[in-house]
């Protein structure tokens, strides 16, 4: 059954609509700072999070970026270019290439995720609010 949409639900979306932008504004300027774009922080973000292990294959990567594997493919050679990741080939399958951070990428990753930090934690609570607004 669907029922309507509520005020107090509009607004729940709303706030959080406005957090979640202020969350990527806060990133962007970040990133900025530290002499990257926000994508290229996500590249190595993904990198340096990918579940159980510290390097991502291409494909993987365009799946966590939600982006197309040839831009991918670019994104990664403009971090290659700045000496942020490397390519290596693939473990198990030579024809696979697998992603690794360098060690300034490691530094810069972990400098940009140290700010994050606080930022992150406000929104875990207007995650929980949502929740609570939402039938």
């Amino acid at each position: 059954m669907n029922t309507p949409v509520d005020k107090s639900e509009f607004e729940a979306l709303a706030d959080f609509r406005y957090q979640l932008r202020r969350f990527m504004r806060f990133s962007e300027l970040l990133t900025r700072r530290h002499g990257i774009t926000n994508l290229q922080y996500l590249l190595l973000l993904q990198i340096k999070g990918f579940p159980g292990r510290d390097w991502a294959l291409v494909g993987e990567l365009a799946e966590r970026l939600q982006a197309h594997q040839h831009g991918v493919v670019s994104l990664v050679s403009r971090c290659e270019k700045l000496g942020l990741v490397e390519r290596r080939p693939g473990r198990e399958d030579r024809r696979a290439v697998e992603v690794h951070l360098t060690a300034t990428g490691e530094s810069l990753t972990e400098s940009i995720a140290l700010h994050h930090r606080e930022e992150v934690k406000l929104l875990g609570g207007v995650f929980r609010e949502l929740a609570t607004h939402l039938r």
